[in-house]
């Protein structure tokens, strides 16, 4: 008979709500009963080595933390600025928010014993100044500008520029293969800190919608609102139904991504706002035709009769694009086998934070065990990963 392990039964149901997961889910990976799980959080029963393994495994915590005598102290849960009635994050969310939250705290007290000053934008502004001035200077802090860049790959020229100036980008749509985000539910959060700030953009949507999300997440940092977002997008309707801090820095995204200077010089009287032309500045730009269409429309550059058959026209070549775009993922998996994992995990790791890691693991700063946590890879895979950081 298996030797059973005397764990904490009220950290084990902690443990076990914290991923966001129910007592039938929990039995399920367990193989077990819902009512022998149930006696484990009793404390009724205990379950065998192997069984609170998996359990920890699942729950994503340290084996070791189900022995405490108490429940230990967590991060705290970042603000919630989502519409009224968003659906519940779910655990994949609960479990991307606190792996970011662990690699943001390590960076962040690291950076602070090496004496690194606090970057000085985090929280330069409030929410209460004009969005039209957050662009700007996130604009000039990331030295980008929008009507040159330097290739077509907008949102890779923006994680650069981020990145640069010390801000770390996790960019990832799964935790495993079993366990993908939903963009309904979750399309990216930001954690201001003036030592390490971090920004999470939910990989699941497409092009366009990231960068407006990333864009979004940099006005949090502008403004030091840590939090997390969904439906991040130019709005006309509905205001009323969005969070002030959500409404504020979807306007800075807009006039970052979209400068009205950039838009009065583009947009001429020759313009023709033909779809075709609004779809093909929309491209430039590396944002989306209904944002560029709200932007115009807001700037009062389109009327509410243009705006409207535009929309119309944007939403028959969305549907389009998205045909498009589902055949061109078929086959690129077909003839690529999928993506490259290092690459995606570079990319959930954020390329600044991974060699952060990897300079204080060759410095002797922290142990390899340490390390291959920190960026999920065994050691013996760190030149894989590093080859891969400036590619």
């Amino acid at each position: 008979m298996a030797e059973k392990v005397k764990i904490n039964p009220s950290i084990l149901q902690w443990a076990r709500k914290t991923a966001k997961i129910t007592e039938e889910q929990a039995a399920a990976k367990a193989g077990v009963s819902l009512e022998r799980y149930q006696a484990w959080e009793r404390g009724d029963d205990f379950p065998t080595i192997s069984k609170a393994q998996k359990l920890a495994h699942d729950f994503r915590r340290p084996f070791a933390l189900f022995f405490l005598p108490d429940v230990p102290r967590d991060f705290q849960p970042l603000q919630d600025f989502r519409r009224p009635g968003s659906v519940e994050l779910g655990t994949g969310s609960a479990f991307i928010i606190r792996e970011i939250q662990q690699k943001q705290a390590w960076i962040s007290e690291l950076n602070q014993e090496n004496g690194e000053k606090p970057l000085p934008f985090v929280g330069k502004f409030s929410s209460k100044d004009k969005p039209e001035e957050v662009a700007v200077d996130i604009l000039h802090t990331l030295q980008i500008d929008p009507s040159n860049y330097s290739s077509s790959n907008t949102i890779k020229d923006w994680i650069s520029a981020a990145e640069r100036q010390g801000i770390f980008v996790s960019r990832t749509s799964f935790i495993h293969s079993k366990l993908t985000l939903d963009s309904n539910e979750l399309q990216g959060f930001a954690i201001a800190d003036p030592f390490a700030p971090f920004v999470f953009v939910n990989s699941d949507d497409w092009a366009a919608p990231q960068l407006f999300t990333l864009v979004h997440e940099l006005a949090h940092l502008w403004i030091a609102e840590s939090g997390i977002s969904n439906e991040v997008e130019p709005v006309t309707p509905d205001r009323a139904k969005f969070h002030p801090v959500e409404l504020f820095c979807n306007e800075v995204a807009a006039s970052a991504l979209m400068p009205m200077d950039l838009l009065h010089r583009e947009v001429s009287a020759d313009f023709g706002y033909r779809y075709e032309d609004v779809f093909s500045f929309a491209r430039r730009l590396g944002v989306s035709t209904y944002a560029l269409l709200v932007r115009l429309y807001k700037l009062g550059m389109l009327t509410l009769s243009q705006y409207g058959i535009l929309k119309e026209q944007a939403d028959l070549g969305f549907q389009q694009f998205l045909l498009k775009e589902e055949q061109r993922k078929a086959k690129q998996k077909e003839s690529e086998g999928g993506p490259n994992p290092y690459l995606i995990k570079l990319n959930k790791n954020s390329r600044l934070f991974t060699q952060a890691v990897l300079d204080a693991f060759r410095g002797g700063v922290i142990e390899p065990t340490q390390a291959s946590y920190l960026l999920n890879v065994q050691v013996n895979k760190f030149p894989k990963l590093e080859s891969l950081i400036y590619g």
